[in-house]
């Protein structure tokens, strides 16, 4: 076989070496040695294009190496590292006279500056492969397998190929190029930074312009107030009338829009400004008020003052449905009776709460529920709308006390018996501590081991709501001839349901009784003062101490 050696004086290939030397393919053949996989023949290539004759040292710009090597096809395989052009690094020239592959570069572009110019990595490393250094050692050349491209990590830009002029103009334009395309990427066009300095410009302006205007109209406002003259009208107004209601807690500005609306006053400054400077002005009192329209503000303040222009209904603590009715039918100008028989009707539809109930026993099922306030009531107005703001009420004020679990604490069945209590209470306590008093002797009698009474209430205040009547002088006689469920004398425990509409006072009280023993009272002088007693024979000297006080 033919050696090919690395020039003169180089050591001898070795068939298990698959590289051949450093110097190229220009050395001198070896000497004869085993017979060639050839026989002995000439080994022939296809012709390259001949450039000259020019062996390897007479290249110029040659300064890489070039290695060689058999591959499974017999012909020598290039692995070549040049450092001039790039352009350089794969043009073949011809075979000179011993073998020699002779290289014959480009000619250089005058215009390019890289031309002459050195790699900058990699022209001058040292080749390891084959050597102790490489690792994984190699495999024979017949095995070896062509070795993938690497892909180009994407760097988030366009890559550009050079011009192919490789003038200065064109290198110029393609940078300024490139530099534009990179300072677009990624980017939002300028103009959407100006637009958005001008949107932040505008809210400022506009928060600032709005607090601007908001401290102004205050500002207009305030001085309206004290140093303007307010819109209004002059004299007491005309044959025009017209009820408006004011709510429970209205202040001035309040009642003054109301009128303005109404058509009563023509501002509500000059209605506060009126207010103000009239004496006693802020004791409005809320209801409804019989007013003429286009008042001056003025006239309307005093008007509103006066009693008689106040257009409302009173439930007073304790008072009996049948009162409340005919206090309706008179302020709304309603023929007698008309109230009652609307509620007799309608009171399912008023709002009562749940627990609220109704049997033939009961005389009216809205008694209880007309809680004890003021409540506007003007010609116009509808009964079962006044009666409405009256249930409501109650119906708020019993579910803030939790009626239903505190019934079953005291004994009683649910919240309906327990409202029933507190009536019984307003009915016979006359003052606070009398409240309380009152509420022990009725649970007190209402328990099953009650022995003084036998579970007898024995209270004048529920036989006078039977006949409808407050006379607290009833003959025994007559006590024991009526068999309504209302005459606590001869029934025990409870009436049917409550005989009055009980206040807060009262219903606190129940709530929250004595423990001291009552179990009878005496009215002894008759209206005011009420004397409490543990005992039958405490309770016989508090009925002489009545009827002396009394001329019985």
């Amino acid at each position: 076989m033919t050696e090919y050696g690395r020039g003169p004086g180089s050591e001898p290939w070795h068939p298990e070496d698959p590289l051949y030397g450093d110097g190229g393919w220009g050395g001198q053949q070896a000497q004869a040695g085993p017979q060639s996989p050839y026989d002995g023949q000439p080994q022939h290539y296809p012709q390259a294009p001949q450039y000259g004759n020019w062996s390897q040292e007479q290249q110029p710009g040659y300064e890489g190496q070039q290695n060689q090597y058999y591959d499974g096809s017999g012909r020598p395989q290039f692995d070549q590292q040049f450092a001039g052009h790039p352009q350089q690094q794969f043009h073949q020239g011809g075979w000179d006279a011993t073998g020699t592959h002779g290289q014959v570069p480009y000619a250089a572009d005058p215009g390019d500056p890289y031309g002459q110019q050195p790699v900058a990595y990699g022209g001058e490393q040292p080749d390891f492969y084959g050597t102790e250094d490489a690792y994984p050692p190699p495999e024979p050349p017949g095995r070896r397998r062509p070795e993938p491209e690497a892909e180009p990590e994407p760097t988030g830009e366009e890559e550009h190929a050079p011009p192919a002029g490789g003038g200065d103009e064109d290198d110029e334009e393609h940078e300024l190029q490139s530099r534009r395309e990179r300072r677009g990427k990624g980017k939002k066009p300028a103009k959407s930074k100006k637009r958005r300095t001008g949107c932040a410009c505008m809210v400022v302006v506009l928060v600032f312009g709005g607090g601007l205007g908001g401290v102004g109209y205050f500002g207009y406002k305030f001085y309206q107030n004290r140093f303007g003259t307010a819109p209004d009208y002059a004299g007491e107004g005309i044959s025009a009338t017209v009820t408006v209601e004011i709510p429970k807690g209205a202040g001035g500005w309040e009642i003054g829009r109301r009128l303005k609306e109404a058509g009563v006053v023509k501002s509500a400054e000059a209605f506060v400004h009126a207010q103000g400077q009239t004496p006693g002005g802020d004791g409005i009192q809320a209801g409804a008020y019989l007013l003429k329209k286009e008042m001056s503000a003025g006239s309307a303040v005093k008007m509103m003052l006066d009693p008689r222009s106040q257009n409302n209904v009173v439930v007073t603590e304790g008072e009996r449905n049948s009162a409340v009715y005919a206090a309706i039918d008179k302020q709304l100008e309603l023929p007698s009776g008309s109230t009652k028989k609307i509620a007799r009707k309608q009171y399912k539809t008023l709002g009562v709460p749940t627990w609220a109930q109704n049997n033939s026993t009961i005389m009216d099922p809205l008694e209880g529920f007309l809680w004890p306030a003021t409540y506007p009531a003007a010609k116009g107005m509808k009964p079962e709308a006044v009666l409405k703001q009256m249930v409501t009420q109650a119906k708020q004020k019993y579910a803030a006390y939790g009626l239903d679990d505190k019934a079953r604490k005291l004994g009683l069945n649910d919240a309906f018996e327990l409202v029933t209590v507190a009536s019984l209470v307003q009915a016979e306590g006359k003052t606070h501590d009398d409240f309380r008093k009152m509420a022990e002797v009725v649970f007190n009698r209402l328990k099953p081991t009650n022995t003084e009474t036998n579970r007898l209430l024995q209270f004048d205040s529920t036989y006078n709501y039977l006949l409808g009547k407050s006379n607290i002088h009833i003959s025994e006689k007559e006590i024991n001839s009526n068999p309504s469920p209302y005459n606590t004398y001869t029934h025990k425990g409870l009436p049917p349901g409550p005989i009055g509409n009980p206040g807060e006072d009262a219903l606190k009280a129940t709530l929250n009784p004595t423990h001291d023993g009552w179990i009878y009272f005496v009215a002894t002088d008759g209206t005011n003062n009420t004397e409490f007693a543990k005992t039958y024979a405490e309770f016989q000297e508090l009925k002489d101490k009545f009827n002396a006080s009394s001329g019985n």
